[in-house]
């Protein structure tokens, strides 16, 4: 799947991208060509590339060190060098960048000023890194904040993961944030169409090549971020899909972004890995509530009880909280043209439409939903009218606020139907 690329800018992308070309900061050819170069030898892995750039400073110095300077490297021993001996010089780092570009003209290497500044902070940085559409220095400086919003490929059906998707995008997108995700099915596809319908900006990484639209039926949506935002993957072109290139991927979401949301996190999802990389890389990691016994919540649950991922009850404590981040320039505040309609001039308002009790909500969500009308009523209030617990009201009502059913109102103890 062709697609133009354009060059890196500080104000934003325009021009073509080509291998060698310049962007924000001047594009180092030769730590490109380094880089490919030593992740082309044998034996050489990611955390040996790392140790080569911690103890030289760049790969290119790398790439000159004697045999001995080499050993002095803690899993560097003598038949391991000597294999790198072999091997160097039997390579040519700028032919081998060359005829790489030739397929994949877009790229950062590890050691080189474009590179992902957050993500080149992380334990695992991918050594290469793919790009095609738009990059943009904010976001990939970290001047910007990129939020992660990751979930299931298959949601309930009832609506409350994709809802709570939209809502929390929608409310992103209005303060300026770049919305991070996998273009997976489900919950991903969601929050990237959420986000360009509304005129924000994405990032999608890939398990795939760039230039592999995955799945199949997100071959529109691949257009689209391909034109309009950002694909980015550690694999060369051509890479089919592959089982275990997806759980890798996280490491790149959760790294790219101050910020990760859980979003309907069965146990053994690749969301639950994201979320699982933004606590271990120190980020600030948000869960969107589900109910105890619902396997399609057990990630998403074990991550909230794990103590360090913030339970999200609504759109604005999420702003709330990410506003909080220290080292963000302030995100810009702005309304797209199609996010909402225009008042009609003149003449009385609508009267406020309720909208009906869904029946396939959980059995605590319609009882509690059930006793909440256009005026204001209070928890005690629902509690006593609903035969519900304490607890379980404010179980019921954060999940009926992200579902866009209920509003809570200033004091914070009071709520009213939307």
């Amino acid at each position: 799947v062709g697609g133009r690329t354009r060059k890196l800018t500080r104000s934003g992308p325009v021009g073509s991208g080509e291998v060698g070309g310049t962007g924000y900061g001047a594009s180092d050819t030769t730590e490109r060509s380094n880089g490919l170069a030593w992740k082309s030898l044998r034996g050489i892995g990611l955390k040996g590339l790392l140790a080569l750039r911690d103890r030289f400073g760049s790969l290119e110095t790398a790439w000159s060190a004697s045999s001995a300077e080499l050993e002095e490297i803690d899993g560097f021993g003598k038949k391991t060098v000597a294999a790198i001996a072999e091997q160097r010089a039997a390579k040519d780092p700028h032919k081998l960048y060359a005829d790489y570009g030739k397929a994949n003209p877009n790229f950062w290497a590890l050691g080189e000023a474009d590179y992902p500044t957050l993500l080149r902070e992380c334990p695992e940085p991918p050594p290469i890194l793919h790009y095609l559409g738009e990059p943009n220095a904010d976001d990939l400086t970290g001047r910007a904040a990129c939020v992660a919003i990751v979930g299931t490929r298959s949601p309930k059906r009832n609506g409350y993961g994709e809802r709570a998707a939209r809502q929390l995008v929608k409310a992103l997108v209005e303060r300026g944030y770049t919305i991070v995700s996998g273009m997976a099915a489900g919950i991903d596809s969601i929050a990237h169409q959420t986000c360009l319908n509304l005129g924000g900006r994405t990032i999608a990484v890939f398990g795939t090549g760039v230039d592999i639209a995955y799945p199949r039926s997100n071959l529109r949506l691949y257009e689209t971020i391909r034109d309009r935002g950002l694909i980015l993957s550690e694999y060369p072109a051509q890479t089919a899909p592959r089982g275990s290139n997806f759980p890798a991927r996280n490491r790149i979401i959760a790294g790219l972004c101050r910020a990760t949301v859980v979003i309907e996190a069965p146990e053994r999802s690749g969301a639950r890995i994201a979320g699982r990389l933004s606590i271990e890389y120190g980020r600030e990691t948000f869960v969107v509530p589900g109910e105890m016994f619902d396997p399609q919540f057990a990630g998403s649950n074990q991550l909230i009880a794990s103590g360090t991922a913030q339970l999200v009850p609504s759109a604005a404590f999420l702003i709330e909280a990410l506003e909080g981040l220290p080292g963000l320039d302030a995100p810009l505040t702005r309304q797209p043209a199609n996010l909402s309609a225009s008042p009609d001039a003149g003449g009385a308002p609508p009267a406020p439409k309720v909208a009906p009790i869904p029946t396939d909500l959980a059995e605590p969500l319609q009882r509690a939903l059930a006793c909440v009308t256009t005026e204001p009523i209070s928890v005690d209030g629902i509690a006593a009218a609903s035969g519900l617990g304490g607890g379980e009201v404010l179980a019921a009502l954060s999940q009926l606020e992200l579902l866009d059913y209920v509003t809570r109102l200033d004091g914070g103890t009071l709520y009213r139907r939307c």
